[in-house]
C-alpha cells in the first residue's frame, strides 16, 4: 500500500503531522508493506528567493492578525510539537521561499535520501537558530547531513531549472486531487486525510485503506 504525503518545509502543521502519522504507522501491523512517498507543495509559490521576513510579520500580513495573536499561535504550535517530541522555536524564526528545498528533495529522492533530508530541513527550520532561507551554503550543509554529495547539491541550487518540473508536477497533482492546503495524505489513492490529524485518525485511515485494498485484491482473484 502506498501513502503519499504532500507537505511544505515552511508548514508547521506538516512538521507536527509527519510525526503523528509516523506514530500511527509504527503501530500499524502491516507497516512493512506500506510505501511512504513524499510530494512537494509550496504554501507560498512564486515567492522570490530573497524575499525573507520574520514569521510573525508574515502571519500578521497574511492573516490580518495582531502580533500578539500570531505569537499565541506559535506558542500553541510549540506545545503541540512538544507532545510529539519535537523542538520548536517560538521566536526569531523567519519565512521565505521553499522552492529550492523542494528541488533538493527531488535530488535526494533519486539518491534514496528524501525522508532523511525532509526531516533535517524541518528540524533546521523549526528548531535551529540559523535560517534555511536565502543561504545556499546552509542548504548544502543540510543536504550533506542527509547523505547527499555537496557538489551535487550545489549544482542543483545553481541551476534554477533543475528538478523544477518535478516540483511543479507534484503541485499540479495535488491540485487535481483537490488539495488546497497541507499536510495532505493520500492512502492508496482511495482516501485523503487533510491536516495534522491525531495519530488515532491516521491509524483508522491506514486500517480502512488496507482493508479495502485486501477486499479489492480478493475480488480480483475470485
Amino acid at each position: 500500500m502506498r501513502v503519499e504525503i504532500w507537505s511544505d518545509i515552511a508548514c508547521p502543521w506538516c512538521y507536527v503531522g509527519k510525526a503523528r502519522f509516523e506514530r500511527a504507522l509504527a503501530d500499524f501491523p502491516h507497516r512493512d508493506r506500506v510505501e511512504v512517498v513524499h510530494r512537494s507543495f509550496e504554501l507560498d509559490p512564486g515567492r522570490a528567493k530573497d524575499d525573507v521576513q520574520p514569521v510573525l510579520t508574515m502571519l500578521t500580513k497574511k492573516y490580518g492578525m495582531s502580533e500578539a495573536q500570531a505569537q499565541a499561535g506559535e506558542e500553541n504550535l510549540a506545545a503541540q510539537a512538544a507532545v510529539e517530541g519535537l523542538a520548536y522555536r517560538t521566536r526569531g524564526r523567519d519565512h521565505g521561499s521553499t522552492f529550492d528545498m523542494h528541488r533538493l528533495l527531488h535530488l535526494a529522492e533519486e539518491n534514496g535520501r528524501r525522508g532523511e533530508l525532509l526531516q533535517i530541513l524541518y528540524t533546521a527550520n523549526f528548531a535551529e537558530e540559523r535560517s534555511v532561507y536565502a543561504d545556499d551554503e546552509r542548504l548544502v550543509e543540510l543536504a550533506v547531513a542527509a547523505g547527499l554529495d555537496a557538489a551535487d547539491a550545489r549544482r542543483v541550487l545553481a541551476d534554477p531549472d533543475a528538478y523544477a518540473d518535478a516540483v511543479r508536477a507534484d503541485e499540479r497533482e495535488a491540485a487535481q486531487l483537490g488539495a488546497t492546503g497541507v499536510p495532505f495524505f493520500v492512502l492508496d489513492r482511495r482516501y485523503g486525510v487533510s491536516g495534522a490529524q491525531p495519530a488515532e485518525v491516521f491509524a483508522r485511515a491506514l486500517a480502512q485503506a488496507w482493508d479495502e485494498q485486501q477486499k479489492t485484491q480478493a475480488g480480483g482473484h475470485a
